[in-house]
């Protein structure tokens, strides 16, 4: 992913208004991102547990899409896939995350979810570069080019939702 600044992340965000873009928090270590790394940047809002922010290269431009999730607090011994890297996490390491639909089906409440890691390190774990506490990637016959391809593959189908 090419890195971002904190104005082109304002300005892609599909799924809420403009002055929601502009007073949600972006992250400001966006210098310091391992930008190669990422197929897309992912945050939670350090002021609102139950949010998190997505950014992702999508068809000719960025897509933002603000998200929600459950504050739902599962035992250590539960254990759940991400569908959109395929990494199992214990606890509450994957979240279903919930985005209003863009358009007027967002405005008349329409929503679309996906369930994701927790910390929106998708990319990481993919890559090896991050490991999940306690949890585990599934061996696999794919390249990890392959695994990176179905993860983008995911997240666009995802994606993709928000305008259906």
């Amino acid at each position: 992913m090419r890195s971002l600044t904190e104005q082109d992340i304002r300005a892609s965000f599909v799924n809420c208004t403009k002055g929601e873009a502009k007073r949600l928090a972006v992250p400001r270590d966006l210098d310091q991102r391992p930008w190669d790394d990422l197929d897309f940047l992912g945050w939670r809002d350090p002021g609102a547990p139950d949010r998190s922010y997505l950014v992702a290269e999508h068809g000719s431009g960025l897509v933002g899409v603000a998200l929600r999730f459950p504050s739902v607090r599962r035992g250590f011994l539960h254990r759940s896939l991400c569908s959109v890297c395929l990494t199992t996490h214990p606890g509450n390491g994957v979240s279903l995350m919930t985005a209003r639909k863009a358009g007027a089906a967002g405005r008349e409440g329409n929503s679309v979810g996906v369930y994701m890691c927790a910390d929106l390190a998708c990319s990481l774990y993919v890559r090896g570069k991050k490991v999940p506490e306690s949890g585990g990637r599934f061996e696999e016959t794919l390249t990890p080019e392959e695994q990176i391809a179905r993860t983008v593959g995911n997240l666009s189908s995802f994606l993709r939702k928000l305008h259906e």
